[in-house]
């Protein structure tokens, strides 16, 4: 069987057999292993997409593997009736991790939707739970062309109108502002509950916040009584080369989302609370059955412990700078510019083909993503090194010298560094 056969076999049956919510999918992935995913017909490719941050310590990592079959093999699921050690070692861990302190609390869900969800219903119950005599607080704040997830909740607090759409009318109450301090300056009173914010817009292209935005908003939301509620579900476990986005800024929230990067790869979500804002739930008014599992919590711990034993705070931002200094010297005619925190990076390019940028870096053995038309977005492993940095370059420098030559692109020689 040719792999022109087996290729158009395994995309007739995902065809058939899955809800065509997404585009036709690029290749089909039979296994991994550390920085590397393996197709159906054996052949290799670096991953530097990394499920979108999600595979943090790589493929079938050792931490992970062995975390996953020692839980597997003691407990798996008992319900939220019941707790279990694995899960309060992660809520630990988590509350150390976020400077959270005793006050802290944490709710688990399975995905950062669900944790976002929850962080939704934080901010309604702060808003209609005035203990104090105030009134009700019925508006949140978010910032436009921020993602935070395709539920009907947390939809509503994404700012991508494109987005919401096809589901109108949207649950009420949130409101969009620019990404400026002046706009939140505007925006916010009395009647705000919350605001929510990305330190990263990642689906947005890896676009950062105006320099110092977080502390301003710390400074207003405090000021107005509102929550502080900022989504690391990208950003968190590492990726920007501290533990969560928010510590780069020296603030302390009133909430954190957290998922992807947590897990490595096992699908686990999580709501951070910090001071009073852990006070607001009470029981009946969030539940998940799967939520902090004991399969879980023991594979995230297991995979946080891992990222600070092995340093891999320092490997973000030391591979991060790397990267982006590497890329903006490769002499290509399509990169503008590179931005973003340590592993999480996003490439600017000069014209709107990241589309065919990613397609070509596929065909020759590198698996990156267009967040948008012009921008191509990496988030590798945290313990890439130099092998795997020296074989992207390579590679993306191919992907780049296919779409330059075939928009006739002429592209600058690079300049021999200054060894001093």
């Amino acid at each position: 069987m040719t792999d022109t056969t087996t290729q158009a076999r395994w995309q007739e049956d995902a065809s058939r057999h899955l809800v065509r919510n997404a585009s036709d999918r690029l290749a089909m992935f039979t296994r991994g292993e550390g920085a590397y995913l393996w197709d159906q017909d054996g052949r290799r490719y670096l991953d530097f997409l990394g499920g979108i941050a999600v595979t943090s310590l790589g493929h079938a990592h050792p931490v992970f593997v062995d975390a996953i079959s020692r839980q597997a093999a003691t407990l798996a699921q008992v319900s939220n009736f019941f707790a279990t050690p694995t899960q309060l070692e992660l809520a630990a861990l988590l509350k150390e991790l976020a400077g959270a302190g005793d006050a802290g609390r944490v709710y688990f869900g399975n995905s950062g939707a669900e944790a976002n969800e929850a962080a939704f219903k934080l901010a309604r119950l702060h808003g209609a739970a005035d203990r104090n005599g105030g009134s009700a607080r019925p508006r949140i704040l978010a910032l436009k062309n921020a993602f935070h997830g395709r539920t009907m909740g947390t939809l509503a607090i994404t700012g991508k109108p494109s987005m919401q759409e096809p589901f109108l009318p949207m649950i009420p109450g949130v409101e969009f502002i620019d990404s400026t301090v002046e706009a939140l300056e505007a925006a916010i009173d009395d009647r705000v509950a919350a605001l929510f914010v990305e330190p990263i817009k990642g689906e947005a292209g890896v676009v950062e916040l105006p320099e110092g935005f977080l502390v301003a908003a710390r400074e207003l939301t405090r000021a107005h009584g509102a929550l502080l509620i900022i989504d690391e579900i990208q950003t968190g476990a590492g990726r920007t080369g501290a533990w969560f986005a928010f510590q780069h800024s020296g603030i302390v929230p009133d909430a954190i989302t957290v998922a992807k990067g947590i897990g490595g790869g096992f699908p686990i979500g999580a709501l951070i609370t910090f001071g009073d804002a852990g006070d607001l739930f009470y029981p009946g008014t969030h539940g998940s059955t799967f939520g902090g599992n004991p399969l879980g919590t023991a594979v995230a711990t297991a995979v946080l412990r891992e990222i600070e034993r092995a340093d891999l705070l320092t490997n973000a931002t030391e591979r991060g700078a790397q990267l982006r200094h590497a890329i903006e010297n490769l002499g290509s005619p399509l990169i503008e510019s590179t931005r973003g925190q340590g592993l999480l990076i996003g490439v600017s390019l000069r014209h709107p083909v990241a589309g065919a940028v990613v397609a070509a870096a596929q065909q020759h053995g590198l698996i990156v993503n267009a967040a948008n038309d012009d921008t191509v977005r990496l988030a590798p492993a945290l313990n890439i090194g130099d092998v795997e940095v020296d074989e992207f370059l390579d590679l993306f420098a191919r992907a780049l010298h296919t779409v330059a030559d075939s928009l006739l692109l002429e592209e600058t020689p690079t300049t021999p560094e200054d060894p001093a």
